[in-house]
C-alpha cells in the first residue's frame, strides 16, 4: 500500500462534515456548522462553494492540518447521471453535470466541486465514490403503472453499501453472497434490497418515495397531491419544498430535531408519539415491502444512519420486522470512513477506477 493522506468532505443542507485519513488512521474530523443567516444569503446552492470551501480551509489551518501534505481528494458525490456502484476520477463531464444537473440540485453536489478545487490547488487528483444515483435496480423494478413514469435509483448508497460490507465481513462472508433488506435512517430515509452485491430495488427517498423522514415527505396520496399543485396556492418550487426539505417532521413539528420531537413524546406529547411512531412504523413498512423483491430469501435487515442511535426508534422497527430476519443495528454512519477506504483501495489496485462519461 502507497502512503496517503487523504482529505474527505461531505457537505449536507446545514453542515459541511470534513475529515484526514493518513492511510487507514483517522488523524482528523471534524463537523462545521453553518448557521441559516450564513446560508441565506445565497440565492442558490451552487452559489455556496466559495464559502464552504473558504471554511475547509480555515478549518483544516485551525486544525494545524499541514494542508500540503494532503495528496488526495474525495467527496461524497453527488445529483449526476445514474451509474454503477464504485470509484470515480472527478473530471470535466462531471463537473459540468454536479454545476448543472438536469437530475436536480442538492448540496451533496457541491462536494465534488469543492474537491475538484481543492485539488486542483493542491497539484492532487479529486475522486467520488458510490455517488446517490448509483444504479443497479433489476428492470422490473423500474415500471410505474403509466409508461410516463419510471422509478429511479437514487439513495444513500455510500452508505447501505459500506454498512452491508461491514455485516458481511462480520459474518465472514462475502457482500457479493448474500441477501440483505438495508434502511437508512437519517434527515432522509432510504430502504434498499442488497441483492448478492447489487442493489436490485429501493425506495427513491430524495424525489418523494418511501416512508417520510425528518425532512422529506416520502410517498404522499397522488390525488391529494395534484389537486394542491393545481390549487393555484403554491409554486413550483413550494410543492416540491413540502416533498422535499420541509416535509416529514419538519413539517409537522417546525423541526427536524429527531432528539427534540422524541423527548416530547415521552414527555407526553400525545402528537409528537404518534408521529413519531408512525414514522418508525413506515420505515417497518417499506422494509417489509422488500422482502418479496428477494424471493423471502433474506440473510439480515439492517438498520443504520443518525436515526438508528435511538432504541426507542429501532425497537418499534424490530418488533414490526424480527420475523422476517435476523436485525442488526449499526448507528451513525460510515460515509466518511468508506470514502477514504474505498479510493486507496482503488488506487492500490483492489478495486478499478471507473471514468464518468
Amino acid at each position: 500500500m502507497s502512503n496517503y493522506k487523504v482529505l474527505v468532505i461531505n457537505p449536507r443542507s446545514r453542515f459541511t462534515k470534513i475529515a484526514v485519513y493518513n492511510n487507514h488512521e483517522l488523524v482528523f474530523l471534524n463537523k462545521i456548522m453553518h448557521p441559516d443567516e450564513e446560508l441565506n444569503q445565497f440565492e442558490n446552492i451552487i452559489d455556496q462553494l466559495a464559502y464552504r470551501k473558504s471554511i475547509i480551509f480555515k478549518e483544516l489551518m485551525d486544525g494545524d492540518v499541514d494542508i500540503k501534505s494532503i495528496n488526495l481528494v474525495v467527496s461524497r458525490g453527488g445529483l449526476i447521471k445514474p451509474l454503477r456502484s464504485g470509484v470515480y476520477e472527478i473530471n470535466e463531464a462531471m463537473l459540468s453535470d454536479l454545476k448543472d444537473s438536469p437530475f436536480g440540485i442538492d448540496q451533496v453536489n457541491l462536494g465534488g466541486l469543492i474537491a475538484d478545487q481543492i485539488a486542483k490547488m493542491l497539484g492532487v487528483k479529486a475522486y467520488t465514490s458510490d455517488p446517490v444515483v448509483v444504479d443497479e435496480m433489476d428492470e422490473i423494478a423500474r415500471i410505474t403503472g403509466h409508461p410516463d413514469f419510471e422509478r429511479k435509483s437514487v439513495f444513500h448508497a455510500l452508505n447501505q453499501k459500506a454498512v452491508a460490507k461491514r455485516y458481511a465481513k462480520s459474518f465472514n462472508k462475502k457482500y457479493e453472497e448474500i441477501n440483505l433488506i438495508v434502511a437508512h435512517l437519517g434527515l432522509g430515509i432510504s430502504v434498499g434490497a442488497h441483492s448478492k452485491g447489487r442493489v436490485i430495488d429501493v425506495t427513491q427517498s430524495f424525489d418523494g418515495e418511501g416512508p417520510f423522514s425528518p425532512k422529506r415527505s416520502g410517498t404522499l396520496p397522488a390525488g391529494d397531491l395534484v389537486k394542491m399543485c393545481f390549487s393555484g396556492k403554491y409554486t413550483m418550487m413550494e410543492i416540491l419544498k413540502k416533498i422535499s426539505g420541509k416535509g416529514g417532521m419538519m413539517a409537522h413539528f417546525g423541526t427536524e430535531d429527531m432528539k427534540e420531537i422524541e423527548q416530547r413524546a415521552l414527555n407526553g406529547d400525545r402528537q409528537a408519539r404518534l408521529v413519531y411512531e408512525a414514522m418508525a412504523y413506515n420505515v417497518a413498512k417499506y422494509i417489509a415491502m422488500m422482502y418479496p423483491v428477494l424471493m423471502g430469501e433474506v440473510d439480515a435487515i439492517i438498520l443504520t444512519g443518525g436515526i438508528a442511535n435511538s432504541k426507542y426508534f429501532t425497537e418499534y422497527i424490530v418488533q414490526r420486522v424480527q420475523k422476517l430476519a435476523p436485525v442488526h443495528v449499526y448507528p451513525g454512519g460510515d460515509e466518511m470512513e468508506a470514502l477514504a477506504y474505498n479510493v486507496m483501495a482503488a488506487l492500490d489496485g483492489e478495486v478499478p477506477i471507473l471514468e464518468y462519461k
